[in-house]
């Protein structure tokens, strides 16, 4: 994987970013703006077990997403409960990332149907000042 590249991302959204991700919704593609946080190839979500974006991933988990300057193909997967031991630590780094709303009451993390959507990436095209890079997360 080209560093530049992945230092470009890293910079760009390592930090509370907002993207929009496309899901399929039987024939057709269904796309909202989410939240998110990336790390190591997948970008991370805090939503709601019963949302119409988990139910369509329940059904077909390929997904893509699109940023500044940023597309990318990939996989989502529910990581299951916020609160729950497996994810302290992923949960520990979206309270800090999104500390200025974690906490205004859209969330409630007493209930197990808050959880965590990782969307593990495969392919995505980044510019960035006029130079492209294509990025392949299985290498």
């Amino acid at each position: 994987m080209n560093q530049e590249a992945l230092k470009i991302i890293n910079d760009r959204f390592g930090k509370d970013t907002v993207i929009a991700l496309g899901t399929i919704n039987g024939d057709y593609p269904a796309v909202r703006f989410v939240n998110a946080y990336y790390e190591e190839g997948a970008f991370y979500v805090i939503t709601h077990a019963l949302s119409g974006k988990m139910r369509q991933i329940a059904k077909n988990p390929n997904i893509s997403v699109c940023a500044e300057w940023f597309t990318a193909r990939g996989k989502g997967e529910n990581l299951g409960y916020f609160g729950k031991a497996e994810n302290k630590e992923i949960a520990g780094k979206l309270r800090k990332v999104f500390a200025s709303w974690i906490d205004n009451g859209h969330n409630n993390f007493e209930d197990e149907n808050t959880i965590i959507l990782r969307i593990n990436l495969k392919d995505a095209v980044l510019f960035s000042y006029g130079t492209r890079y294509a990025l392949d997360f299985n290498e």
